[in-house]
């Protein structure tokens, strides 16, 4: 099938964990996938990995803390493919766990540029384009921490709660336009990330699994499920929703 005859998607931060699991979903469902990173040499071993499943990637560098590249990607997007149906804002850090009066400023400053901000450029421009075009499906990364507050962890907590509130904000707005725009929040999910945590002593594994009434950690592969659930043409009536996924946590 032509590349501009089918539905195109942008991953922010798609080449580990949730990201790229969500990217394979998509590409598993025949579309166009834009995958980014701010680290160009990851882009042979990310296409590979694609390859070797028989699906194909399109990899661009993106530093989603600048406005700039993030427009231009989303232009370049629209003019290779066509349009841009789905913009999922994956791209996200955490820094610092402490109690409050102990974190470092900096650290909060970090994170809402790529968690805020980075999000707030990748639903502006997406906007812009899907207005083009009669609509779109935007899906923000948001948290168990966006909707509750978590131990050492307050400054987390404001940027995650700040990617609700976009999300649901925004929703509102485009309502009427044909632009659907939610957001899923997971519990602790098994990424290399916390993979690596974990086997450095930060994190106890039975101690993060206790806290979901699953008593384990989600996959991957759980969240992009209900990514592309949320994406998907079939739930037209869907917008401004947070997605709990979480083993239960928000369920105590």
């Amino acid at each position: 099938m032509e590349a501009k005859s089918r539905k195109t998607v942008i991953i922010t931060g798609g080449t580990t964990g949730i990201g790229k699991a969500t990217a394979i979903k998509f590409a598993e469902n025949n579309y166009n996938v834009v995958i980014t990173s701010r680290d160009a040499k990851k882009e042979t071993v990310v296409k590979n990995e694609f390859k070797a499943k028989g699906l194909e990637v399109d990899f661009q560098v993106l530093d989603v803390r600048n406005e700039g590249q993030v427009e231009a990607l989303i232009k370049e997007t629209v003019a290779k493919y066509g349009k841009l149906d789905v913009m999922v804002n994956n791209s996200g850090i955490s820094l610092g766990n402490a109690v409050l009066a102990e974190t470092e400023s900096d650290d909060l400053k970090q994170m809402l540029d790529t968690n805020v901000m980075g999000v707030y450029y990748g639903m502006k421009y997406a906007i812009k384009e899907m207005l083009k075009t009669n609509g779109g499906s935007i899906v923000n990364l948001a948290s168990i921490a966006g909707l509750n507050g978590l131990y050492a962890t307050a400054q987390y907590n404001a940027t995650k709660h700040a990617v609700v509130g976009l999300t649901k904000g925004a929703a509102i707005d485009y309502a009427q336009q044909g632009i659907r725009i939610n957001a899923v929040a997971p519990g602790a999910i098994k990424t290399d990330i916390l993979q690596n945590a974990i086997d450095a002593g930060t994190y106890d594994v039975s101690g993060i699994e206790a806290i979901h009434p699953m008593n384990r950690l989600g996959r991957p592969e759980d969240i992009a499920n209900g990514i592309f659930f949320l994406a998907s043409d079939e739930n037209k009536f869907i917008t401004g929703a947070i997605l709990s996924i979480d083993g239960g946590y928000n369920a105590k």
